[in-house]
């Protein structure tokens, strides 16, 4: 067998993994990966008849998304999992059509991902090859099909995390059907393929706000909270992952037991909510990126819940301590249920094994600040303005988007130590790790580095954005004293690239390299409409985004 990969920034050698996954995915895992996104396209094609007649179904519509989000980089490498959800698929598509089909619906489509009727793992891995990535020819459309495919997978990540806490946007599922859809036309042209490619970041846009609305409505509007980095000496869960649901839940239950929670990476914003503080055992946020976890879940000690996605192949000397729940899932780790009948999921056999483990040994102390989401950061509105209008704060610098393991990201890290002193750098997602724990100070008592949150907490930065333009009364977004200096790693920040596109933000720098499922002619395309450019060196990006 041989793969073909290359939806993350960490592609090998910059074109794509062909033997064995930077991430840790097994070719094997990633040809089941293609076959569950192409049994997905199938199920689409069929509900979209349905929904002709207005029967289309609202599990096929859930299962698209959680198959999405399946296949995104470090989410799940569980085949037997994914071979689960495979079959789940099929027989979900075949029931609806049956039931469609009686109703008098006729499913015209020859696509073979309609009438595939693969059996088991030795079926899946001999089609894979025909209907993977490469199977498209034209290197432009299959850019163009695989841009907007990636920004599905990262808004289907965005509506699962509102599904499960009760808030669905129709129009969003319906778009996400249209795009698995359109990624099987032959027909589509390039000019076709780029509107789609925008219609995608504004679907994403709305997925966020919708995300934003499930969040804050549930949990409260985030605070500026200074967020403890030490330890306590009892027996610990770390959370990781993206899935505020899961960290409500833990919490209850773990209330009482003896046994405090930590987050760790993306789940660190969960510090920032209102609901979650009243958790005397809720202690702070232990380590830094996901890709630090190798070494931070060893001095942990305790058990690990992956809520989402991030994972890295676990190390044989605490394996037993990963849990997976959701859609993230690896082979030999424990998974706990999804909920059943409308009650909680139930967490028990992580907190007994955290009551058997020594507490975490401490490797750093102190507190960092966070939580300058858009409510927040509009409740400062008149002392930014002033501070701008002064003089004191010049610029604003977007520096959101993901962390990775390479040497070329400590670029950000360098960018943000060497801008001016009268800049403010507003964040959200992992990116932040490369300089939410420097010395950085603040201007007029506003903090250099406002962190807004998780990666779809991008949409937050929007908001402000479009405040702010409107408190200056100007007519164009890119007229405001802001610069985009973006990180990116995987398919989420894939979506919040095309959402800020769709907004009308330009001249976005991309990096630390920029996608490798990018051809030349869609780069061309890029760059040209809306200035999308890739980093060189921190002098000479300062001097040309923020000095010029």
């Amino acid at each position: 067998m041989s793969m073909f990969c290359y939806q993350c920034q960490e592609a090998a050698k910059g074109t794509g993994c062909t033997i064995k996954g930077v991430c840790g995915k097994t070719d094997e895992v990633a040809a089941l990966q293609d076959v569950l996104l192409f049994v997905t396209k199938g199920l689409a094609h069929i509900n979209s008849a349905a929904a002709t007649k207005g029967l289309d179904s609202d599990k096929a519509y859930k299962y698209m998304i959680d198959s999405l989000f399946i296949t995104i980089t470090n989410a799940n490498f569980d085949e037997i999992k994914i071979e689960e959800k495979i079959l789940e698929g099929i027989e979900l598509r075949d029931e609806l059509r049956a039931s469609i089909e009686a109703e008098g619906v006729k499913v015209s489509s020859n696509e073979l991902s309609v009438k595939y009727t693969g059996k088991n793992k030795s079926d899946f891995l001999a089609v894979a090859p025909s209907i993977g990535i490469l199977s498209i020819e034209n290197e432009d459309i299959r850019s163009l099909k695989e841009l907007m495919i990636y920004g599905v997978k990262g808004m289907a990540a965005y509506a699962e995390h509102a599904m499960n806490l009760g808030y669905e946007n129709k129009d969003v599922c319906q778009f996400i059907q249209k795009a698995l859809i359109a990624s099987c036309d032959n027909q589509l042209n390039v000019d076709e393929l780029v509107a789609l490619v925008l219609e995608t970041g504004k679907n994403g846009v709305d997925a966020m706000a919708l995300l934003d609305k499930a969040n804050t409505e549930s949990y409260g509007h985030p605070e500026i909270t200074s967020v403890n980095l030490g330890v306590r000496n009892n027996p610990a869960i770390l959370i990781s992952g993206h899935d505020l649901k899961d960290m409500e839940e833990l919490l209850k239950q773990t209330e009482g037991t003896g046994v405090d929670v930590y987050t760790h990476s993306e789940m660190l914003p969960a510090n920032y909510y209102p609901a979650f503080k009243k958790y005397k055992h809720f202690v702070g946020n232990y380590g830094n990126a996901w890709w630090k976890q190798k070494e931070e879940f060893e001095s942990f000690n305790g058990p690990v819940l992956f809520t989402t996605n991030c994972i890295v192949p676990p190390k044989e000397s605490y394996i037993n301590r990963i849990y997976t729940t959701g859609t993230s899932g690896f082979k030999g780790c424990t998974h706990i249920p999804d909920r059943k009948g409308g009650q909680p999921k139930d967490f028990s056999v992580i907190i007994e094994h955290a009551k058997k483990c020594p507490s975490p040994t401490e490797i750093e102390t102190g507190e960092i600040v966070g939580g300058f989401a858009h409510n927040q950061v509009l409740q400062l509105a008149d002392k930014v303005v002033e501070a701008v209008k002064s003089g004191a704060i010049k610029k604003f610098v977007v520096m959101g988007g993901c962390d990775g393991r390479m040497n070329d990201r400590e670029y950000y890290t360098d960018f943000a130590t060497e801008l001016p002193t009268d800049t403010i750098i507003l964040t959200a997602g992992c990116a932040k790790y490369r300089y939410n724990k420097l010395a950085l100070g603040d201007i007029d008592g506003i903090p250099r580095v406002l962190d807004a949150g998780q990666c779809n907490d991008s949409y937050s930065l929007a908001v402000t954005a479009l405040k702010l333009k409107e408190v200056f009364g100007l007519d164009d977004i890119n007229d405001l004293p802001i610069a985009y200096n973006i990180a990116w790693y995987e398919q989420k920040a894939v979506i919040v690239l095309l959402a800020l596109l769709s907004l009308g933000i330009k001249n976005i720098n991309l990096g630390p390299t920029l996608p490798a499922f990018l051809s030349p002619n869609v780069t061309k395309v890029l760059v040209e409409n809306f200035g999308i450019s890739g980093i060189t060196n921190v002098k000479e990006d300062i001097e040309r985004i923020i000095l010029a």
